[in-house]
């Protein structure tokens, strides 16, 4: 039986534009004309024999029977767009598009990304950071890393590394004072993140010390800036134990308190489901679970 297939162009069209959620967007991404996308949309609506979009002025909105018919799509130009590079590859390095949190890739991903390498030659890592959720990161990518639980759809994740949260400084600081508990912080500075402005307020208020004024605060806008100011001796911060794992094992940083701890964050690998069954998309995330401490 000859399969019912739509024009291509107008799949193209539809399938950019609703995930884009602009008709401007589409013709953009496709490097046609607005005219073209509206087109090629209107055909697909007559083929089809029913509207895929509401028209409000300027924008479109999805119908309900359009938001069903572009989950499908999507997953159908994903796993053609999969199945053309695995063609495309082969007899050729292979490429592994991930992204990544910046500061996990930079304090615990990277240093542990040449026994991979080493492993695996002929696979070429495209590692690229963003702090956006799974579902917005716009960039092609194989394997996405980030926290969780939350499951996304279209997605397959796998936990592969868990931490707790706890005071970090470099041991020369307390050459000048002490910290032998922890209102002892309220002689030290206190190192923040604006991406994580909580975890200081959020520790003092798990060991008692609610109105504790530190001597100074110190506030930097990326988190690995904040690390980097606790090994540089600028004072304490509120760091994941796993960040900064080497730097307490080699005596940069010290722990200088065994408690209390913020619950744990747990890390995920987070996988399309066009690419889940990739040898080596699968040997990667077994690779960063062997490497991680979440027994499976």
């Amino acid at each position: 039986m000859a399969r019912r297939l739509p024009p291509l162009n107008s799949l193209k069209a539809f399938e950019s534009a609703a995930r884009l959620n602009s008709v401007t967007s589409a013709a953009a991404e496709l490097n046609v004309t607005h005219g073209a996308i509206s087109r090629h949309i209107q055909q697909l609506e007559s083929w089809i024999g029913r509207p895929l979009f509401q028209r409000h002025n300027r924008r479109v909105e999805l119908t309900e029977q359009g938001k069903i018919y572009l989950s499908e799509i999507s997953e159908a130009f994903n796993r053609i767009a999969f199945a053309t590079n695995k063609q495309l590859e082969i007899g050729k390095r292979r490429i592994l598009r991930v992204n990544a949190l910046a500061t996990f890739s930079l304090r615990w991903l990277v240093p542990r990304l040449a026994s991979f390498q080493n492993a695996n030659p002929m696979v070429e890592i495209r590692l690229t950071t963003s702090n956006q959720p799974v579902e917005l990161i716009e960039a092609e990518a194989d394997v996405i890393i980030r926290g969780g639980p939350d499951a996304v759809a279209g997605y397959i994740q796998r936990e592969f590394l868990s931490e707790v949260r706890m005071p970090v400084c470099s041991p020369r600081l307390l050459e000048e004072y002490c910290l032998s508990s922890p209102g002892d912080l309220k002689n030290h500075t206190l190192l923040h993140s604006s991406t994580y402005p909580t975890m200081w307020s959020e520790w003092l208020s798990a060991c008692g010390q609610d109105r504790l004024v530190p001597k100074h605060s110190l506030t930097f806008e990326h988190f690995f800036l904040t690390l980097q100011g606790a090994l540089d001796g600028l004072g304490v911060a509120m760091a994941p134990t796993e960040l900064v794992a080497d730097d307490v094992a080699e005596g940069r940083l010290i722990h200088p308190f065994k408690g209390p701890t913020l619950p744990p964050w747990r890390y995920f690998t987070f996988v399309p489901l066009a690419v889940a069954d990739d040898a080596i998309v699968n040997n990667f995330c077994s690779w960063l679970e062997s490497v991680g401490n979440v027994s499976r």
